[in-house]
C-alpha cells in the first residue's frame, strides 16, 4: 500500500491534480458551445477536438519537464488520431473548445487564454524562424472562425471574434470583430455579446 501511495503522489506531482474535474469542465464547455452535442458520453467518446486538448495537456506536462522527444511523439500521435496539431510547447488556458477540429494548427509559442473557441482549419502560425516568441496570443473568450489564419507574435484582445477565412497579421483590441484579408478590426456593437452569448457564428460578420 505504501508503494502505491507513493506512486500516486509522484504521478500527481508530475501531472497535476484535478484530472477528472478538468475533463468534466472540458465536456461542459463543449456542450455549452456546440448545440449538436446531445450528451456527455457523446462528447467524451466522439469529439476529436476535445481529445486533442486532452492529449496536449499530457504532452505539455512532459515538454515542461524537458522530455521533448516524448512530448513531440505524443503530439504527433494525437495529430494522426484527431487531425489537430498542437505543439506541446504552446500555452493554453482552461476550457479551450475546438469544434470539428480537422486542420487546426497551434504553434509552439502560441498563448491562448481561458474559454477560447476555434473552428476547423484555424492556423495560429509564426512569421519567423528565430528562437523567439513568434506565434499569436489570444485573450480570454476569443472565437476564431473556420479557416482563419493568425500569424506572428500579435495579440488578439479578449472577447474578440475572428471571422471565417480572415488573415490576421496585426494586434486587435479587446472586443473586436476581425474580417477580411488582411483582417481589419472593428468594435463589437454589443459590448457584452462575447461574454453573455458565447456561441457566435463568425459567418454573421462576413
Amino acid at each position: 500500500m505504501s508503494y502505491l501511495a507513493g506512486a500516486r503522489r509522484r504521478l500527481r506531482a508530475a501531472f497535476g491534480l484535478g484530472l477528472v474535474p478538468r475533463m468534466t469542465e472540458d465536456i461542459a464547455a463543449a456542450r455549452l458551445r456546440d448545440p449538436a452535442a446531445r450528451s456527455n458520453a457523446e462528447v467524451f467518446w466522439l469529439y476529436p477536438g476535445v481529445h486533442a486538448v486532452w492529449w496536449y495537456r499530457l504532452a505539455n506536462k512532459l515538454w515542461r519537464r524537458r522530455f521533448f522527444f516524448l512530448a513531440r511523439a505524443i503530439s504527433q500521435a494525437a495529430r494522426a488520431a484527431t487531425g489537430v496539431e498542437i505543439h506541446p510547447g504552446a500555452t493554453i488556458g482552461r476550457r479551450l473548445f475546438i469544434d470539428h477540429g480537422m486542420g487546426v494548427v497551434i504553434g509552439e509559442t502560441a498563448v491562448l487564454g481561458d474559454d477560447v473557441m476555434l473552428y476547423h482549419g484555424v492556423t495560429l502560425g509564426g512569421r519567423s524562424t528565430k528562437l523567439e516568441k513568434r506565434h499569436p496570443t489570444l485573450g480570454n473568450g476569443v472565437l476564431v472562425g473556420a479557416g482563419a489564419v493568425i500569424l506572428g507574435p500579435i495579440t488578439i484582445g479578449e472577447g474578440s471574434s475572428v471571422g471565417a477565412g480572415a488573415v490576421v497579421v496585426r494586434d486587435a483590441p479587446a472586443r473586436s470583430v476581425l474580417t477580411g484579408i488582411p483582417a481589419k478590426a472593428v468594435p463589437i456593437n454589443a459590448p457584452d455579446a462575447a461574454s453573455d452569448d458565447f456561441y457566435i457564428d463568425p459567418a454573421i460578420y462576413i
